[in-house]
């Protein structure tokens, strides 16, 4: 059984439309998939009428937090969408991803990038525009070779000179309005050093006794000594650990079920929520 719990398409930075994506995880040999698009589930309803049989579609999303300086993202899984308190705080960080984008575009226009708004709202289409969409911009440019050169100190990193804070939910409250709707919580890719700084191990404790219920370990951005390390802190703090790609389709190279997670942790998961179950497929939409 083959299990990717971390995957994007349009309905924020990715190039798959939602139904693109489960087609396209069919085509790879998952088993189950889960949609976690940032801080949205706009793409759930397309996504969950064009599941193919033998595919199972995870609902969930990627939200956006922040702890004492330090931007860290929280899969959560199998909420209910509607729940208000969850609901409002997603609509926050969604309403302020347009100024923030604006103004990066700005910060980038003084830094003597030729960027207009314009390409980016073309890139970002009908997503949730972020910073990835502002990377392919870059590219367009000829500033950087690739997505994953612009998210460097010298453009769109954390603190990086075109960089601009957003609203971000503290990864605490995160925890307890996703399980106030019924959810299960992952910390996302919790030591990808690669992309700036990372919370701390004893963040992550506080975190676990809050109620985080895992961690993503095996991803594109964690080597093996990394990975080792997160699944002793995984045993001693009790947490689930979950493998996924963290798929962009052609924004990034990662590839559908490049990483998965072993289907007891995604049994645990599921018996753990209550907000909504997974979509069996039933051969889909036709498009």
């Amino acid at each position: 059984m083959r299990i990717d719990l971390h995957t994007h398409s349009t309905a924020s930075d990715g190039t798959d439309t939602p139904a693109e994506l489960v087609r396209h995880a069919a085509a790879a040999g998952l088993d189950v998939v889960a949609l976690t698009d940032h801080d949205t589930t706009r793409g759930h309803a397309e996504a969950a009428a064009a599941v193919p049989a033998g595919v199972t579609l995870v609902t969930g999303a990627e939200l956006s937090c922040r702890l004492d300086g330090i931007g860290l993202h929280m899969l959560a899984y199998l909420f209910d969408p509607e729940e208000p308190d969850l609901l409002r705080e997603r609509e926050l960080v969604r309403d302020d991803r347009v100024p923030r984008a604006r103004a990066m575009v700005g910060r980038l226009q003084e830094l003597g990038v030729p960027v207009e708004w314009e390409q980016v709202a073309r890139i970002a289409g009908d997503g949730s525009v972020g910073r990835p969409h502002i990377a392919e911009a870059l590219v367009e440019l000829g500033v950087v070779p690739s997505v994953s050169d612009a998210f460097t100190p010298l453009w769109l990193a954390d603190g990086g000179r075109a960089y601009v804070e957003k609203h971000e939910l503290d990864p605490f409250t995160a925890i307890r309005l996703v399980k106030a709707a019924g959810g299960v919580t992952v910390l996302a890719h919790p030591f990808a050093v690669k992309r700036g700084r990372v919370v701390p191990e004893a963040a992550v404790a506080e975190l676990a006794a809050c109620g985080l219920d895992g961690i993503e370990v095996d991803h594109m951005d964690h080597d093996e000594a990394t990975r080792a390390r997160l699944r002793g802190l995984a045993q001693e703090l009790g947490l689930l650990t979950t493998g996924s790609s963290d798929y962009h389709g052609s924004r990034k190279t990662c590839r559908l079920g490049e990483y998965t997670t072993d289907p007891e942790i995604y049994g645990e998961i599921t018996r753990r929520a209550t907000g909504a179950f997974p979509v069996p497929g039933t051969g889909g939409a036709v498009s």
